[in-house]
């Protein structure tokens, strides 16, 4: 990856894939994700990944770390190839299609049930952002 100042969350928007990250800098984006996240009702995650596994892997890190319901596969690929995984937490479904030519990263969207506030788009994050320290 390139060496791309990563200073807020705003600074990873005009990325196609994640950065790696420093553990200042992952540090310093999870206080500022902790809020979004505390300020919204409900999410969608997209995650661009080489593979379905790892997709579902990141989501259920996700899940763990953030203690969100486990949500459900309603569709996946029949083949193997790079994904984007979009995650549905107000329905808890979860579709899988293969993608190719996409970066890699999560990408949190994040929703209110007050329609005037529009969705807010983070990422992309690390595929790791979210793994346990452990």
């Amino acid at each position: 990856m390139h060496n791309q100042v990563i200073n807020s969350l705003k600074d990873l928007n005009l990325l196609r894939s994640a950065p790696d990250l420093n553990t200042h800098q992952q540090e310093k984006l999870l206080i500022e994700l902790s809020q979004a996240i505390s300020n919204s009702d409900w999410f969608t995650i997209g995650i661009m990944a080489k593979s379905e596994a790892i997709a579902i892997s990141t989501l259920r890190e996700m899940e763990n770390n953030l203690n969100w319901t486990k949500m459900k596969v309603v569709t996946n690929p029949k083949e193997d190839g790079p994904v984007y995984l979009k995650a549905n937490q107000r329905t808890g479904d979860i579709h899988i299609r293969i993608e190719s030519g996409l970066g890699e990263g999560i990408l949190l969207g994040c929703h209110y049930y007050d329609d005037e506030k529009n969705v807010e788009v983070i990422g992309p994050l690390p595929l790791t952002f979210f793994k346990s320290k452990n």
